[in-house]
C-alpha cells in the first residue's frame, strides 16, 4: 500500500515539475504595488466613483441619463460613492485585499444589474424587501417580473464569478506589509459607525438627500441606487414618533370619542360591502396623448356619472399592489414605513393587525377574500389571517380556463361567480367581500398581439408603445365587462349592497405627471355602486381613507383607524395623530387597546365550499382509479393514507390516479394544494377503498370488475404532506403558472385515455361498467357545468 501511495506521489511530483514555472515579478511590478498600497485610500475612492457610475448606468440603462444624474445631482452622486468607499474599507482588515475588493465590487455591480433587469419590467426599483419576495418569485413559472433567459443569465454570471473568485483567493496575491491590529479596526469602525451616519444626516439636513421617498422610483433616480437600496436596508419598519406616549395616544382617543358617531345600521340588516381592487386600472381618457376608437370602459363611466367617485391617491406606481391594498384594508399609511417596504412581508409576519375585516366582524359580518392568483404571493394567506378575514378563495381553488391573449394572467370573468358564491355562503348574515382582479396586470407586449382589437388605440410616441397601449386598453375593456357583470349579479340577489372599486396603481408604461390630466402619476380613480339610494358624494381621497368614507356613508362607525379618519380628517394634527396611532397598533405598546390584543389573527379558511368525494370506481382495463366528487380543481391531489400520489385532473367532479398507487383497505381523500405543496383545503371526506377483486368477509356474490365505493363522510385528519416525489401529471401552481388550459383542454392519461364526464353525470354502475375513453379524445366536460357542481 505504501509503495502504491509513493508511486502516486512521485507521478504528481513529476507532472508538477513539468508545469511552466511562474516567472518572478519584475522590480517595476513591485514598485507599482508599493505605490498603490501607499495611496490606496485615494485609489479606493476613485474605484468607488467608477463603480457608482457603472451601477447607475446599468440601473438607468442609458449613458446620457447617467451623465445627467452626475451633472444635476453631483453631491448625491459623491455620497453614493462614499457609501461604496466605506464598504471597500473593510479590505484593510485582511491580507486578501485584492480578492475582497473584487468581491465587494462584484456584489455592488450585481445589485445594480438586478435593479436594471427589474426596471426593464416594472417601475419600482429593486429594494431590500424584494429579497423577501424571492421565494414567491421562484415559486412562479413564466413570471412577468423576470424572464427565464434573464434568470439563467444572472445565475450563470454569478456562478462564473464565484468560480473565478475561488481561484483568485487560492492563487491571488496577498498583502505582505505591516497591518495595524488596533488602529485599523478602530478607524474602520469609526468610518462605518460614526463617519457614515454623520455624513448622511448632514446630506439629508442640506436637502442633498431625502429622508423619505414619496415616489420610490423618482427617489432612486434623484438620489442614486446605492443610497436608495441602502435606505431600504436600514430604514425598515416605522420609527417611533418623537411624541409617542400613553398620554399622546389617550389624547387622540379622547378627540375621536368626543366626535365619533354611533353605528346606525341595525344588527342583521347591515348592507353587504364588496370592495374590488382593479389591477393596474386607469381611465385611458386620463392619459393626455391617447386616442380611442370608442369608449373602452362604458360601465366604469356610467358608475362614475351616477354614484360617488373621485381620485384616489395611492402609494405606488407601476407595481406594489400589496401596499395599496394594505392602506385600503387597514386605514394605515405607507409613508411612515421604510423605503420599498411591504408590511405583508415584514411586520405582518410578526403581529396581527386591525383591519376593515376585524372591525366589521365585531358587528356580525362574515369577511371573505376572492383572488384569481396564487394564495402565497405577497404572503397573502398569512396577511389575511393577521388582518382577521374568515375565508380566502384563491386561484388554486378555482377552475380557471380563460387567460389573457399573451397567456400570462387569468381573465377576471371567473370572479363574478366566486364573489357571489362568497355572498351566498352565509345565511342571514351580512358579508364583506374583498375581490382582487388580475387581468389588467403587465407587462404589455410591444409587438402587435391583437389582430382585430375591439378598441383601436393611437397617439403613443412609437409603434411599440402604441402596441402596448392598445393591448392594455383592450384588457381593461374586458375588465369593464367584468364590472358590469358583477353589478348585475349582485343587484339580482336583492340584498342591500355597497360596491366600491379602485385602481391600485397606474400601469407600467413609463408615465410622467405631465402625461396625466390629474397631473399626478400617484392618482387613480375609485367608483361606487349601491342599491340603497345613497346620495352621490364625490371626494378625492387617499387609499387609507377610502373605506372610512364608504362605511361613513353607510352609517357604520367602527374601528380604531376608520373612526380616526371619519372624525379627524380635517384636523390640523391629522397626520401626527395618524402616525402615533399606527405606530401604537403595529410597533408600540397598544395603549389604544389597553395593552391587550383585541384583534387576534383568525384561522383563515381557504374557500367557502367543501371538497367532497361522492364515489370511487376501479377500471382494471385502463389501470386507473376514478374519484368522483365536487369542488375539484387543477390543484386537487389524491391522497392515499395521508400521502400524495400522482393525480390526473379531469374535471371539477373527477380526478384519477393509477391503480398502482392504491390497494385494498387504503384510505382515500382529495385535498387542494398550493405552491410548494402547501395544504390549502383538506377534503371533507375520507373513503376506505374496497377492491372489488378482493373477496371480503361480508360479500355473498362475486364482485364486478368495476364497482362503486360510496363515500362515508369522516372528519378530515391533518395530513402529512410529502412532496418528495415528482409528478409528471401534476398541474403546477404558482403566481402566473397554473397549467394554461383552454376550454377544450386535452387530458392526457398514461394510456392516452380520456374520461368523458360532466359535472352532473350520474355514476352508472353495472357489471362491466367502464370509464369511456378513446385515443387522444378531448375531455367533454363543460367548464360551465364544472363550475356549477356543488354550488
Amino acid at each position: 500500500m505504501k509503495e502504491k501511495l509513493q508511486f502516486c506521489l512521485d507521478k504528481i511530483s513529476l507532472i508538477h515539475s513539468k508545469l511552466p514555472k511562474r516567472k518572478p515579478h519584475s522590480e517595476k511590478y513591485y514598485k507599482m504595488i508599493a505605490f498603490l498600497n501607499k495611496y490606496s485610500l485615494i485609489f479606493h475612492f476613485i474605484l468607488a466613483c467608477v463603480l457608482t457610475f457603472a451601477i447607475e448606468m446599468i440601473s438607468r440603462r442609458d449613458f446620457l441619463s447617467t451623465i445627467s444624474f452626475l451633472h444635476n445631482h453631483t453631491l448625491a452622486y459623491l455620497y453614493n460613492a462614499f457609501i461604496v468607499f466605506a464598504s471597500l474599507s473593510i479590505v484593510y482588515l485582511f491580507r486578501c485585499r485584492a480578492q475582497l475588493r473584487v468581491l465587494i465590487s462584484g456584489l455592488w455591480l450585481f445589485l445594480g444589474t438586478i435593479n436594471g433587469l427589474i426596471l426593464s419590467n416594472r417601475v419600482t426599483p429593486f429594494s431590500y424587501t424584494d429579497l423577501k419576495c424571492i421565494s414567491d418569485l421562484f415559486a412562479m413559472q413564466n413570471t412577468n417580473y423576470f424572464t427565464a433567459e434573464e434568470a439563467t443569465l444572472v445565475v450563470g454570471v454569478v456562478v462564473a464569478f464565484f468560480v473565478f473568485l475561488g481561484f483568485f483567493f487560492a492563487k491571488g496575491p496577498k498583502y505582505q506589509g505591516k497591518r495595524h491590529f488596533v488602529l485599523g479596526p478602530v478607524a474602520i469602525a469609526a468610518l462605518l459607525l460614526v463617519g457614515l451616519p454623520i455624513t448622511t444626516q448632514a446630506a439629508q439636513g442640506s436637502n442633498i438627500l431625502a429622508t423619505y421617498f414619496s415616489n420610490i422610483a423618482q427617489g432612486y433616480a434623484d438620489y442614486g441606487f446605492v443610497y436608495g437600496f441602502s435606505t431600504s436596508v436600514v430604514g425598515r419598519g416605522m420609527s417611533k414618533p418623537d411624541d409617542y406616549s400613553e398620554e399622546t395616544v389617550d389624547a387622540i382617543e379622547t378627540l375621536v370619542n368626543s366626535s365619533k358617531e354611533q353605528t346606525t345600521v341595525s344588527k342583521g340588516s347591515e348592507p353587504n360591502i364588496i370592495c374590488v381592487l382593479l389591477e393596474s386600472f386607469a381611465d385611458p381618457y386620463e392619459v393626455n396623448f391617447l386616442n380611442m376608437s370608442e369608449d373602452p370602459i362604458p360601465n366604469f363611466h356610467n358608475l362614475e356619472n351616477n354614484y360617488s367617485t373621485g381620485y384616489l391617491t395611492v402609494p405606488v406606481v407601476g407595481a406594489g399592489t400589496a401596499n395599496t391594498e394594505f392602506e385600503v384594508l387597514t386605514g394605515m399609511s405607507m409613508q411612515y414605513f421604510g423605503t420599498g417596504e411591504y408590511p405583508y412581508k415584514t411586520i405582518l409576519k410578526q403581529t396581527d393587525c386591525e383591519s376593515i375585516a376585524s372591525d366589521l366582524s365585531k358587528i356580525g359580518y362574515d369577511t371573505h377574500v376572492v383572488h384569481n392568483n396564487t394564495a402565497t404571493f405577497y404572503s397573502r394567506n398569512n396577511a389575511f389571517s393577521m388582518m382577521g378575514f374568515d375565508t380566502f378563495t384563491s386561484k388554486e381553488l378555482m377552475n380557471i380556463t380563460q387567460y389573457t391573449p399573451n397567456g400570462n394572467w387569468p381573465t377576471d370573468d371567473v370572479l363574478v361567480q366566486e364573489t357571489v358564491k362568497a355572498l351566498d355562503s352565509t345565511k342571514d348574515q351580512s358579508d364583506f367581500v374583498y375581490t382582487i382582479t388580475v387581468e389588467g396586470h403587465g407587462d404589455y407586449p410591444t409587438e402587435k398581439i391583437l389582430t382585430d382589437p375591439a378598441i383601436k388605440v393611437s397617439g403613443a410616441a412609437t409603434e411599440e408603445s402604441n402596441n402596448q397601449w392598445e393591448y392594455y386598453v383592450n384588457m381593461i375593456h374586458e375588465v369593464d365587462d367584468f364590472i358590469g357583470d358583477l353589478i348585475t349579479a349582485v343587484d339580482r340577489r336583492g340584498e342591500d349592497t355597497i360596491v366600491v372599486m379602485f385602481g391600485d396603481h397606474l400601469p407600467t408604461m413609463g408615465l410622467s405627471d405631465s402625461d396625466m390630466k390629474s397631473g399626478d402619476i400617484f392618482k387613480t380613480k375609485y367608483i361606487t355602486w349601491n342599491n340603497m339610494g345613497l346620495p352621490k358624494e364625490d371626494a378625492d381621497l387617499t387609499a387609507y381613507q377610502l373605506l372610512s368614507q364608504i362605511t361613513d356613508q353607510a352609517g357604520i362607525h367602527e374601528g380604531t383607524m376608520f373612526n380616526y379618519h371619519q372624525t379627524q380628517r380635517n384636523s390640523e394634527t391629522y397626520l401626527n395623530g395618524l402616525e402615533n396611532l399606527q405606530y401604537d397598533l403595529l410597533y408600540g405598546k397598544r395603549y389604544t387597546y389597553g395593552g391587550e390584543d383585541l384583534y387576534p389573527a383568525t384561522d383563515l379558511q381557504m374557500d367557502v365550499e367543501d371538497v367532497t368525494i361522492s364515489n370511487i370506481r376501479k377500471n382494471s382495463d385502463r389501470n386507473i382509479l376514478a374519484v368522483y366528487g365536487s369542488r375539484f380543481t387543477k390543484n386537487a391531489k389524491i391522497f392515499v393514507n395521508g400521502e400524495k400520489v400522482p393525480t390526473n385532473y379531469i374535471s371539477s367532479a373527477l380526478v384519477t390516479t393509477s391503480l398502482d398507487n392504491i390497494k385494498d383497505g387504503d384510505t382515500i381523500s382529495v385535498n387542494i394544494l398550493g405552491s410548494k405543496g402547501i395544504l390549502l383545503r383538506a377534503g371533507a371526506d375520507e373513503v376506505v377503498y374496497e377492491d372489488p377483486d378482493v373477496l371480503h368477509e361480508t360479500e355473498t356474490e362475486e364482485p364486478t370488475e368495476t364497482t362503486e365505493t360510496t363515500a362515508v363522510p369522516n372528519p378530515a385528519s391533518t395530513w402529512n404532506i410529502d412532496m418528495k416525489s415528482s409528478e409528471t401529471t401534476e398541474t403546477k401552481s404558482s403566481e402566473n403558472t397554473e397549467t394554461k388550459s383552454s376550454e377544450n383542454t386535452e387530458t392526457k392519461s398514461s394510456e392516452n385515455t380520456e374520461v368523458k364526464s360532466s359535472e352532473n353525470t350520474e355514476t352508472k354502475s353495472s357489471e362491466n361498467t367502464e370509464i369511456k375513453s378513446s385515443e387522444n379524445t378531448e375531455t367533454k366536460s363543460s367548464e360551465t357545468t364544472s363550475d356549477t357542481l356543488g354550488r
